[in-house]
């Protein structure tokens, strides 16, 4: 039961209502890490609240919504799920990239086993019975490998560089530490901020950029790419102050801009095969992803296989070292290139986007779709459910929702099985296998 009062914000349309509700029970977490609440019929959505819950919340509604984004004013009774956040800024800076931090390991797991099987049963219209396990990260902390922060010219001169407020992301605060982001790429972080601090000039002029570090091993080298303004002809000196960076990009402001070389320590073919990397930020758990795929694969006794987004072509490679025959599509050339390296006849790379690709490279006993958060374009999804689709279909996704979507549009497959992954612990976001069977499974 929700009590509470209602007010008038004087500078809000007369179609909207702010209001402030006591007793707000949050049932559940959305897709995007938000509590669920319900007052009055309207659902409201409530950052940093937990399933239990009994909240004060602020919102604002449009007349006859049915749906408003609310704001966390106090706690009238928490959650047995919420612990003290281990990160300053998770509180402090309201820092927008994590989303559960306030959850109990436990109860992020839980959470997100509904965020699928939701996500799964509303949009892709599946029928599942039973709950969806999450399989728990070997790493709940310290884990990324890849740490991306925004840059920001100060008007004094220098740098600030950060991350992100949920509720204000224009805004960027200076991050101290990040603590699921891997000891290693803290250290170089840190070293190309104590250099860029010495020295502004050592980046691109430009007002904003944003520049990401990825480890490339266990000693801590790593490669830096830096996004954003119009010229940069000697970013070769922020590569030479900092020793750890092995390999340094650039990507001018422009749509589409390809990624520069700019140094690197080793031959120039070993620095683009980097800079086309598709490692996951979760090294472990995306191992685990990995067998996973090429179990249910090879579940199935395929003798040729489409790996779809093949990036860099691990799972192609370990597939066509088991004997299948392989065809892997990457629009990526660098990455396309090193896939082709790892591959032998009869197998073969199409360099070329998946929905341009995939009906020419049809038929095949398995399709493997490990997409970007994004989803698959409907020509992918209209290739599969055609008369050339395989018998079996393994979709590999970060989003639940989008990968619901496109499972209702392959209408001919049954869902077989889930397997889902915390691949991203603290935040809203996690890693689902589904293998899909061919309803109409005929003779090849």
């Amino acid at each position: 039961m929700t009590t509470g009062r209602r007010v008038r914000d004087a500078g809000a349309p007369r179609a909207e209502a702010t209001t402030i509700v006591s007793g707000v029970a949050i049932e559940s977490i959305a897709g995007g890490g938000d509590g669920v609440g319900r007052v009055d019929g309207v659902v409201v959505f409530v950052p940093r609240t937990a399933p239990g819950d009994l909240a004060t919340v602020r919102f604002t509604t449009r007349r006859r919504g049915r749906f408003a984004r609310g704001e966390l004013v106090s706690l009238d009774r928490p959650s047995a799920q919420r612990v003290r956040p281990a990160c300053p800024h998770y509180t402090a800076d309201r820092c927008g990239g994590c989303q559960l931090q306030h959850l109990g390991y436990d109860g992020q797991l839980g959470a997100k086993g509904v965020i699928v099987r939701d996500a799964l049963t509303r949009i892709g219209r599946r029928r599942i019975e039973t709950a969806i396990a999450v399989a728990a990260s070997p790493d709940p902390w310290r884990y990324r490998q890849k740490l991306t922060l925004a840059l920001r010219r100060r008007s004094a001169g220098g740098w600030v560089a950060g991350l992100h407020a949920y509720d204000d992301p224009d805004s960027v605060f200076a991050l101290v530490d990040c603590p699921i982001t891997d000891a290693r790429v803290m250290v170089v972080w840190r070293a190309v901020l104590d250099a860029v601090e010495a020295d502004p000039t050592l980046l691109p002029d430009a007002p904003t950029l944003r520049a990401s570090v990825r480890l490339l091993d266990a000693a801590g080298g790593a490669a830096l790419t830096v996004e954003g303004g119009e010229a940069w002809t000697d970013g070769g000196r922020l590569a030479t102050r900092v020793p750890l960076v092995r390999a340094l990009w650039w990507r001018r402001d422009a749509p589409g801009a390809p990624a520069r070389l700019m140094a690197a320590a080793d031959d120039a073919s070993a620095a683009a095969r980097v800079g086309a990397s598709f490692g996951q930020v979760n090294a472990r758990t995306g191992r685990q992803v990995h067998d996973a795929v090429v179990a249910a694969t090879l579940a199935a006794s395929p003798r040729t296989a489409v790996d779809a987004y093949a990036g860099i072509g691990e799972t192609a490679a370990a597939l066509a070292g088991r004997g299948l025959t392989v065809t892997a599509i990457e629009r990526d050339p660098d990455a396309a290139r090193w896939c082709a390296e790892r591959l032998a006849d009869p197998s073969r790379v199409i360099v070329a986007r998946v929905e341009d690709a995939l009906a020419g490279a049809l038929p095949a006993d398995v399709v493997i779709l490990n997409p970007p958060r994004s989803g698959v374009a409907e020509a992918v999804t209209d290739a599969l459910a055609g008369p050339s689709g395989p018998a079996t279909l393994l979709y590999v996704s970060c989003d639940p929702a989008t990968l619901a979507r496109d499972l209702a549009r392959l209408a001919p497959y049954r869902l077989a099985s889930v397997a889902s992954f915390d691949m991203f612990p603290q935040t809203a976001h996690v890693e689902t296998l589904c293998v899909l069977r061919r309803d109409d499974e005929r003779p090849r």
